[in-house]
């Protein structure tokens, strides 16, 4: 038994499975389409590049196995007429092409994704503002009613001493909340008799709110700077590199084969003298 020949040939066996797997694997990634969406273009280049490796192998076990045959100087594919050293330098050409544009492409669609959850981000921070100006509306409209607000201090009160609101028995934590919110309001009515002083808590408030709406709206958008350029860098890297080694492979092995001879050279004629 030739253990050469059958080395080559199960090591060629397995790269070949690993190059089919991979494209099976590429085309379940593809599936459902959805070219509209930026987010599951950066998932499908993501996955593609993650499994980029494995075709990688595939072709390796595959040119393991011609050398083997170069070493054995034996090979029963190529006697067969099957050869698969050139398709695969074509296929590690493509792929090295591949990756190569999916660096471009994918900080493209980084960018747009970025500049989305900018957006929400901003959008946000303007209903933030708008809710912030609600409140203390509705705070300055109740500090200018002393009737509705001594009657909702009284609702607190009847509702704290008898425990319970609306025929409904209150917990601790909800006597505990109601004593604070019945602390806050008496002290909007003790404010409200001194409008320099109400004015004075009502800016700090404001200030104290817009101040921790713009901590929340700047740390979101670190966040998601931070997000973008770690997903550009890990992936665009490992992209170029596999389009780097892709494109060596598929550019040396086409040129030494093309520039290999097609057959044996002719002895030359000797020469006769006369």
């Amino acid at each position: 038994m030739n253990y050469s020949a059958f080395t080559s040939l199960v090591l060629k066996l397995i790269g070949v499975i690993f190059i089919l797997s991979s494209v099976l694997d590429y085309l379940t990634i593809l599936i459902p389409v959805n070219f509209g969406s930026a987010s599951w273009k950066i998932g499908v280049v993501t996955n593609i590049v993650d499994r980029g490796v494995v075709p990688l192998v595939g072709i390796g076990f595959i040119l393991v196995g011609y050398f083997i045959d170069g070493l054995a100087n034996a090979n029963p594919l190529k006697k067969s007429g099957l050869n698969l050293k050139f398709p695969v330098y074509i296929l590690s050409a493509f792929l090295g092409l591949l990756f190569l544009l999916a660096v471009p492409f994918h900080l493209i669609n980084i960018n747009d994704v970025k500049t989305d959850a900018l957006e929400r981000i901003q959008q946000g921070a303007g209903q933030g503002a708008e809710q912030i100006q609600q409140f203390l509306t509705q705070v300055d409209t109740l500090s200018k009613n002393p009737g509705r607000l001594n009657e909702q201090i009284q609702r607190l009160n009847q509702a704290i001493e008898t425990g319970q609101v609306q025929g409904r028995q209150l917990n601790a934590q909800q006597l505990e909340t109601l004593r604070q919110q019945r602390q806050q309001l008496q002290g909007l009515r003790d404010l409200a008799k001194n409008p320099e002083e109400y004015q004075k808590r009502t800016d700090e408030l404001k200030n104290q709110l817009e101040t921790q709406l713009l901590e929340r709206r700047k740390q979101a958008e670190s966040q998601a700077t931070i997000q973008a350029l770690k997903q550009s860098l890990r992936i665009g890297l490992s992209s170029l590199m596999l389009a780097i080694v892709y494109t060596v492979i598929g550019w040396m092995g086409l040129k030494s084969e093309i520039s290999s001879p097609k057959g044996p050279k002719a002895a030359p004629r000797p020469k006769v003298k006369r």
